[in-house]
C-alpha cells in the first residue's frame, strides 16, 4: 500500500482582522500622544451676578507694562527686551532694592516669621498682546514671569532663612508668597492698525 503525501491544511485567517483591530484599539487607548504646553493655572471662581465692577486705581510707577507683539518681540515699558532680559527687568522692578523712583514703590509691611520688611506689595505687571501674537510666544513670556517670581522668592528665602526656596517649610513659603504675590494682570489682546466701522 503506497502512502500518499499528506496535505498541510491552510491557516485560517478569518480572525486576523479582528485581532489587528483589537491591538490597534488597545494602543490607541493606552498611549498618550498629546504634548501639553503652557502653565498650570487655576481660574478664579465665577463672579456672582450681583457683584458690581470696581475700578482699581494703580499708581503709574507701580505698573510694569509688558507687550508681546505679532513678531514675537517683548516690550517692557516700551523697551525692547529678550526673555532673559524680561526676567531681570521684572526682578529689578519688583524688588526695587535701591528705592528708585521709576520702579515699584516700597512700603513697610509686617509678616509672620520675619517681622517688618520693605516690599513692593502694590506692584502690578500688566501683560498684553496683539491679536495675531503666537500662542507659543505668549506662553514663553508667561513662563518667564513665573520664573522671575520664583527667583525673587528664592533670593529672599536665602536672605531671610539661609536656605533655598525648595527646602523651605510650607509656612516659610507662604510668607514669601505673601511678601511677593504674583500680581499679573492679563489684558485683552489689542488689534492695531484696523479702524472700527
Amino acid at each position: 500500500m503506497a502512502r500518499g503525501k499528506k496535505k498541510i491544511p491552510g491557516i485560517n485567517g478569518s480572525s486576523s482582522a479582528d485581532i489587528s483591530f483589537i491591538l490597534l484599539l488597545f494602543f490607541l487607548l493606552t498611549t498618550s500622544m498629546g504634548s501639553d504646553s503652557g502653565l498650570a493655572r487655576q481660574l478664579p471662581p465665577a463672579v456672582p451676578p450681583d457683584q458690581q465692577d470696581v475700578a482699581i486705581d494703580v499708581n503709574r510707577r507701580n505698573m510694569l507694562r509688558v507687550l508681546v507683539n505679532t513678531r514675537g518681540q517683548i516690550l517692557a515699558n516700551s523697551e525692547d527686551v529678550t526673555l532673559e532680559g524680561l526676567r531681570e527687568k521684572v526682578i529689578e522692578f519688583v524688588l526695587n532694592e535701591n528705592d528708585r523712583e521709576d520702579l515699584a514703590e516700597r512700603t513697610v509691611e509686617t509678616f509672620d516669621l520675619v517681622g517688618a520688611q520693605k516690599v513692593t506689595k502694590n506692584h502690578v505687571i500688566s501683560l498684553t498682546n496683539d491679536v495675531d501674537t503666537r500662542y507659543s510666544d505668549y506662553i514663553s513670556v508667561q513662563n518667564e514671569l513665573t520664573k522671575a517670581y520664583m527667583e525673587i522668592r528664592d533670593r529672599k528665602c536665602r536672605e531671610l532663612f539661609g536656605i533655598p526656596l525648595e527646602e523651605a517649610s510650607i509656612a516659610q513659603q507662604e510668607v514669601l508668597i505673601d511678601m511677593y504675590p504674583q500680581n499679573i494682570s492679563e489684558a485683552n489682546p489689542k488689534e492695531y492698525g484696523k479702524k472700527d466701522k
